[in-house]
């Protein structure tokens, strides 16, 4: 059952897209923020032959950098105006290979804290139509409050 947070600056959703806004790596990348909503963040990663393995797969690194990216704003969400995010550790479990044309990973919050947070974070590939579960990650995150 998803859980409903109350986020605790009323201009998070601004602070979080601008934030995204200047993230290099997804720019380069591709990754497109899809849904962002309180203690939620679905990102997407359109297949590229140049992000692959030598198999075809989406290589395990943009595995990770999507589903890190959509659990630090999902986490990034619950937090105050004027903090800022950083992963503390993540752990993913590779479940199938990263086949198909598009990439998904949707975050959730376990558990908001002040310093503290705590995401679990769901990755699957859409291939022609169907969406195949291939990765999970659990994350820590650090809030850094505002000086």
């Amino acid at each position: 059952m998803a859980k409903t947070f109350e986020p605790r600056d009323p201009d998070w959703e601004a602070r979080c897209r601008a934030g995204f806004e200047r993230q290099p790596i997804c720019k380069t990348l591709g990754i497109e923020l899809a849904r962002l909503e309180p203690g939620f963040c679905e990102m997407r990663l359109p297949f590229r032959a140049d992000l692959t393995q030598q198999h075809g797969f989406f290589h395990a690194g943009m595995v990770s950098t999507l589903a890190d990216n959509a659990g630090g704003y999902a986490g990034y969400t619950l937090m105050p105006a004027g903090s800022e995010v950083l992963a503390v550790e993540f752990k993913v479990n590779l479940m199938s290979p990263a086949k198909g044309e598009v990439m998904i990973a949707r975050a959730r919050v376990l558990k908001p804290g002040r310093t503290l947070t705590v995401t679990s974070v769901e990755i699957s590939m859409l291939d022609r139509g169907v969406e195949k579960d291939c990765a999970i990650m659990q994350q820590t995150l650090f809030c850094q409050a505002p000086a």
